[in-house]
């Protein structure tokens, strides 16, 4: 299960009922945040949810509506008595960048660590989930993030009854352990069967269109994108700016086809997401203009 909760779907300045982009997920008693742009902190009150659990940080990349809210939710999370290590990981700098917010957030009671994405693309674990960084086209480096939920194969008593691998080995291997037992190795895939489909979100924004935004929202359960504007006219701006329109995201999702697609990163110029949906929906049906605050409970399908 995964909790999905979107604290901001402004762009470039909060309004009085729109805060800055935001996203907060829960796995396992773990909190992964993407984005934090300027009133976060109290983004993330609204929803009741708490910044305490929050263990790993992940940043698009380095503009003021995607960070600047950083060292309130530092100070908040110290404020929740949170000693546990905090890591920060986004586009190459990323060290320099969190060294320069924490000079107004110089003393927290836990560590912060930083950490560069490595190239184009690179996956790695954070808080039990497994994330992947693309990078996209704006007018600075920029990430999207795609994380998932894996979920091993189904264990077979059968197939471990029948190669004399003892009980006790048995939670060992469902674990992923390896082990050596009277001269035989032992491996998971010996009493494990194909891997079950888990769960995914992809979040992208603050780009152009890409085809590894479809690629890796394909066959997503939730795709959360930006659509900046909506009107027609504005469709040169998005591109000189490298932003996305509401159409363009429709259009990646009518192509990925996830299972929901959820807009976020309005313009100003945007008081009411909602007045394009009839248009949005005749491109992809599963598309939601989504508000502040939007929140889902992710589970895995049922086994066939």
């Amino acid at each position: 299960m995964l909790d999905v909760a979107l604290l901001g779907t402004g762009g470039m300045m909060p309004l009085p009922k729109r805060y800055l982009t935001s996203l907060y997920l829960r796995y396992n008693g773990n909190g992964v945040l993407i984005d934090c742009g300027e009133g976060t902190q109290m983004a993330l009150r609204a929803t009741g949810w708490s910044p305490k659990p929050i263990g790993t940080i992940l940043l698009t990349h380095f503009h003021a509506d995607h960070i600047a809210g950083l060292p309130g939710l530092l100070l908040t999370m110290g404020n929740a008595d949170r000693t546990e290590p905090v890591t920060i990981i986004g586009p190459k700098g990323v060290g320099r960048v969190i060294a320069a917010v924490r000079t107004i957030a110089p003393e927290l009671p836990f560590e912060v660590r930083t950490r560069e994405i490595d190239g184009r693309k690179e996956t790695f674990e954070a808080e039990g989930l497994k994330v992947t960084a693309f990078y996209v086209q704006h007018r600075v480096p920029c990430y999207s993030y795609c994380v998932e939920v894996t979920r091993k194969g189904r264990f077979d008593p059968a197939r471990a009854k029948a190669q004399n691998i003892p009980l006790q080995f048995w939670n060992p291997l469902q674990q992923g352990q390896i082990l050596e037992y009277e001269g035989r190795t032992l491996t998971p895939d010996m009493v494990l069967g194909h891997e079950r489909k888990g769960i995914k979100i992809v979040y992208s924004t603050d780009t152009r269109p890409t085809e590894d935004i479809v690629h890796y929202a394909t066959g997503a359960d939730l795709l959360i994108c930006e659509g900046m504007y909506g009107d027609p006219e504005k469709a040169e701006d998005a591109v000189h700016k490298k932003h996305m329109t509401m159409q363009e995201a429709c259009r990646i999702a009518a192509k990925a086809q996830p299972g929901e697609l959820w807009l976020t990163h309005y313009s100003p110029s945007v008081p009411r997401a909602e007045v394009y949906l009839e248009e949005l929906k005749e491109i992809f049906p599963g598309v939601v203009t989504a508000r502040d605050g939007r929140t889902v409970e992710l589970r895995f399908a049922e086994d066939e």
